[in-house]
């Protein structure tokens, strides 16, 4: 299928060839009738992308600060790959679309196959031929309503928000400042609650546009001065609401200006917002801001798990919102068809583009209609038996070692697969991701012979000889089970699993298969300074004391590892590597686990016990700078210290002292040989670099580290 993406380094537009998404259970398949671009985010974001690197820095200061962050914790090598990674990607665009639903997924019962649906979100109703809309960000459209202006629904949640953040009243009085596309839905809104609207904007015909939708009197500043004080009385405005953009601070200024005592300023667009402190303290002014669509945007749990909002406790949410502005639609009370200036062929999207940022195309909102098509006919694709067991031992041939990857996300496309392209004798053969374009970017930027979003077909390829899992930690155990069974060696990422019953059924698949080909990408222990202030140690004779800080820092709010409920606790899911390199220290696997924490477990201390008495805590904190470093290390035994500092320097005290002579220019957590470990034991046949036994002993004593928090006791880990 086609989709509409573009390069945010180069600037490049490109109508790429993509894969279809799968359906999955939640929500639906849609094939786009018409899908709307936003004129001012979308085409703020084309324009940053033509900027030079010192543009987009100073358009995009928050994410310098991420950036500069991240230099702190991970060094500047690594940054540096992860954030040309992501700038030298492929991104979507847009967000508003209305289409024929093709393929409907587990779950779901509220539409049918071929009914009409507006969908919502910057990842699931993007400018492309099919999308997969989770049942949270569609809603079907009223009998009657043109799907072109059905298409508007996602910028009628937004204006709708606006105006619900303003709370009108029949016979308030509002201004409109910014009449583009969503300052022209806010007049029309406004004005069916029965409000008297009044709106500024420097074009003309944007004026002339709102006052035929209902607005009072329309112009520029001086023009609505005069009409504002005529309207009201001379009191000022009840509300005024910004749907302006740009970095001038006019219209904050003027809000002040024109608002009553103790009016509304609620700013629905991204504009400059430096407050005029006394303008705004002496009107007691109240300023508040819309977020998007509504309430549950930017939550992952109600957009794409599908859990609602009680209507007793949120009456209006994403969706609720989204099915309002159809409804009026259908009722007739907001009329988009004024709004639209131009109707484009999809096929023609990068020259639409163009022509809009070079401003030869003079629009309020463009639409992009696609080929029609008949709605698919056939029944969803169901699971098919895996392979019949088999045992991977055998060595493949040195030039048809074929890798298959399934999930191809930051830390793949920066930690994992730049070092498997060095690789001699690898062939990376498919990349499956739930985005086509994710895959797409993998397969352009990694040499991937073909991508795709289907796993059931990729694990029933008996010419791949290994699987790399790198998705979301909830998906690893099933993920790795059904890898085993088809044969494959496989490299999945932390965590294995994120239960004792999870942990089960992949080793029922190992005992089922006799396929033990495993490995968990636990790098510390492959660090190369790491090793080498091991090896400077030398050799221990009794027991050690090992005290390993890992200053994890806060999460970002929006970061998926948030969602504990479905993808584990933060530690569950990142905790085996710190617990694995204590083991591979001390030369075995801990048989208990005792554990404590601070309120709301943000801060942990972690207390493993040794076979031969030796002893580790493990101090995972969230709470400390990020100006610290991340990681250190303190191994002591037989009168002799090894002092790590997060893979950036090393020391032994003992009877002589040894130091690393510098710096290393990048801070190398042992990705790379760990990887060359694996690809080693499939290429040869020797065993795999970490035993299976030491995998599960892992994983058991971080599933422990929560059970022991539950209890207050410490908890034996033993192997059947």
């Amino acid at each position: 299928m086609k989709q509409v993406v573009q390069n945010y380094k180069s600037g490049e537009l490109a109508l790429l060839d993509v894969e279809v998404p799968a359906c999955k259970p939640g929500g639906v398949l849609v094939r786009t009738a018409y899908s709307l671009i936003s004129t001012g985010t979308e085409m703020m974001k084309v324009s940053e992308a033509s900027l030079s690197l010192v543009g987009k820095a100073k358009a995009r200061p928050d994410q310098v600060a991420k950036v500069m962050q991240s230099v702190a914790t991970n060094g500047l090598g690594a940054t540096y790959r992860k954030a040309m990674n992501k700038l030298d990607s492929y991104t979507p665009l847009g967000y508003s679309l209305c289409g024929v639903v093709e393929e409907v997924g587990a779950g779901i019962d509220d539409v049918a196959v071929g009914d009409h649906v507006a969908c919502a979100g910057n990842e699931h109703a993007l400018h492309a031929e099919l999308n997969w809309v989770p049942k949270n960000l569609y809603s079907k459209v009223p009998d009657g309503v043109d799907p072109r202006h059905a298409a508007f629904g996602t910028v009628g949640s937004i204006a709708m928000q606006g105006v619900r953040q303003g709370e009108p009243q029949i016979g308030d009085i509002a201004l409109v400042i910014g009449l583009g596309l969503i300052g022209q839905l806010v007049v029309q809104l406004l004005v069916a609650s029965g409000v008297r609207v009044v709106g500024v904007d420097p074009d003309p015909a944007r004026c002339e546009l709102a006052e035929r939708l209902g607005a009072l009197k329309c112009g520029d500043p001086g023009v609505i001065d005069t009409a504002v004080a005529e309207i009201s009385s001379g009191h000022g405005v009840d509300q005024v609401y910004l749907a302006a953009g740009g970095s001038t601070n006019e219209p904050v200024e003027l809000a002040a200006k024109l608002a009553r005592d103790r009016g509304r300023v609620i700013d629905i667009g991204k504009c400059s917002l430096n407050l005029p402190w006394n303008a705004y303290y002496e009107k007691e002014l109240d300023v508040r801001f819309s977020r998007s669509y509504g309430p549950g945007r930017y939550d992952p749990e109600y957009e794409l798990e599908g859990r609602d909002y009680p209507i007793g406790q949120v009456r209006w949410t994403e969706r609720r919102n989204l099915e309002c502005v159809v409804d009026l639609m259908g009722s007739g009370r907001l009329d988009v068809e004024p709004l639209i200036s131009h109707v484009s062929a999809f096929s023609d999207a990068v020259e639409t583009y163009r022509q809009l940022d070079e401003g030869k195309l003079k629009a309020v909102a463009v639409l992009f209609e696609y080929e029609k098509r008949a709605a698919a006919t056939t029944e969803p694709v169901t699971s098919v038996a895996l392979p019949k067991p088999v045992t991977s031992r055998a060595v493949p041939k040195p030039d048809s070692l074929r890798i298959g990857f399934i999930g191809a996300g930051n830390y793949a496309s920066s930690m994992l697969l730049p070092h498997l392209v060095e690789m001699e004798y690898m062939d990376l053969f498919e990349v499956v991701t739930t985005s086509a374009l994710s895959g797409a970017n993998a397969k352009r930027k990694f040499g991937f012979a073909r991508a795709s979003t289907d796993v059931d077909a990729m694990l029933e390829d008996e010419s791949i000889d290994a699987v790399f899992i790198v998705t979301r930690h909830s998906s690893h155990a099933e993920l790795t089970r059904r890898a085993l069974l088809a044969g494959k060696a496989v490299f999945v990422e932390k965590p294995l699993a994120l239960s004792e019953k999870e942990l089960e059924i992949v080793l029922g698949a190992i005992e089922e298969s006799g396929n033990d080909r495993l490995q968990v990408g636990f790098n510390r222990r492959f660090a190369p300074l790491l090793n080498e202030a091991v090896r400077q140690f030398g050799p221990r004779i009794g027991p050690a004391s090992v005290r390993y800080l890992v200053n994890a820092g806060q999460l970002d709010a929006n970061s998926w590892y948030n969602q504990a409920d479905s993808e584990g606790s933060r530690f569950a899911g990142e905790g085996g590597h710190f617990i694995d390199t204590v083991s591979w220290l001390l030369g075995s696997d801990p048989v208990s686990v005792y554990a404590t924490a601070t309120p709301g477990h943000q801060d942990l201390q972690i207390l493993l016990r040794y076979p031969d008495g030796s002893t580790a805590s493990i101090a995972y904190t969230t709470s400390g700078s990020s100006a610290f470093p991340k990681e250190t290390i303190d191994l002591t035994a037989d009168g002799k210290v090894l002092r790590f500092d997060d893979f950036a320097r090393a020391s032994v005290f003992g009877r002589k002292k040894w130091a690393s002579s510098r710096i290393p220019k990048g801070r190398d957590k042992g990705q790379a040989a760990e990887l060359e470990a694996f690809v080693d034991a499939l290429s040869t046949g020797v065993a795999m670099p970490v035993s299976v036994e030491s995998l599960v002993s892992t994983t058991l004593a971080t599933l422990a580290v929560n059970r022991s928090l539950e209890t207050g006791m410490p908890v034996r880990i033993g192997l059947g």
